[in-house]
């Protein structure tokens, strides 16, 4: 792999995610290379990993001068922001596309060479979900921008602070549970960490052109494996029960009618989607962190 120099600086949006704060936290243990975290609100610093090579930027998309501002002298940018819950205030276009867009053109402007852009399996702009939908025409933004880009598609991500852990830990804690069609879709976990050193991996490399890759983890199991093996960990058996997918759809499709945001017929479509269907990139072999160390790391936190 040709790399550019270990030193080069990374500017990161999001950086206040799960994602972002691990991404954060791996750059300030090495010995080399800055970053530049991207943050929206003043609050949102504090939660950052402190660094000497760590500098914090408050800015929003709808400041394109600030933004290219603060992405200059930036080798390459990695895209973590976006939302899976739509809310009265963001919805996909504009937490998912939109955003990226901003973000592209800043780029453009700023001299970035390298767009990072952390998607979704199943990211598809022709496809009907809305959510995978705006995460496809995220991806066709950065393909477009005639920058180096590599995208990279995820499933489930698990680690301390991801949305995924946090409701893996509080559905298996007790002794029964009721999901998503009793939990039969397939899913390949990942850990965040191995995401994270690939995001860095791909900072580095040098050349032009686009790589698209979808990473998954070394497991295959279903929701309702997954569930019952977190329990075990936390030290009790656990009894999954099923509520239908078609009647969680139609329940809050009728929801959606009076409200906006929260869980809704496409949210339901992405969390049950099977990803074990979707054709991969694998990792090489051996460099994944094994699903029973994940969920042991995972379970450590859990206050008692």
């Amino acid at each position: 792999m040709n790399e550019q120099a270990d030193g080069g600086a990374v500017a990161v949006t999001g950086a206040n995610s799960a994602v972002g704060k691990a991404l954060l936290a791996q750059i300030a243990g090495r010995d080399t290379g800055r970053a530049v975290a991207l943050v929206r609100r003043e609050a949102a610093v504090e939660g950052l990993p402190r660094s000497p090579r760590i500098a914090s930027c408050v800015v929003t998309y709808k400041q394109p001068e600030r933004l290219v501002e603060t992405l200059a002298g930036a080798d390459c940018v990695v895209h973590l922001a976006g939302i899976l819950f739509e809310s009265r205030t963001t919805s996909y276009r504009t937490g998912n596309v939109e955003s990226t867009r901003a973000l592209v053109a800043a780029a453009q402007s700023a001299g970035v060479r390298h767009i990072v852009l952390v998607s979704s399996l199943g990211a598809d702009p022709r496809s009907s979900n809305g959510y995978f939908r705006s995460k496809g025409e995220a991806e066709r933004l950065v393909i477009g921008s005639g920058l180096k880009a590599t995208i990279i598609r995820t499933p489930l991500l698990l680690g301390p602070g991801t949305a995924g852990g946090r409701a893996l830990l509080r559905t298996a804690a007790g002794r029964s549970a009721r999901v998503l069609g009793g939990g039969s879709h397939r899913l390949r976990p990942l850990d965040v960490d191995d995401l994270c050193r690939a995001i860095l991996g791909y900072c580095r490399e040098s050349g032009a052109g686009v790589r698209i890759c979808a990473m998954v983890g070394p497991t295959i199991l279903t929701q309702r494996e997954l569930l019952q093996r977190t329990a075990r960990l936390l030290g009790h058996d656990l009894t999954v029960r099923s509520t239908p997918v078609w009647l969680a759809r139609l329940m809050t499709g009728l929801t959606g009618l009076i409200r906006t945001g929260g869980l809704t017929p496409a949210v339901i479509e992405v969390i049950t989607s099977d990803e074990a269907n979707l054709c991969v990139d694998r990792a090489p072999a051996g460099s994944l962190t094994p699903l029973s160390e994940t969920l042991a790391r995972l379970c450590e936190t859990r206050a008692p």
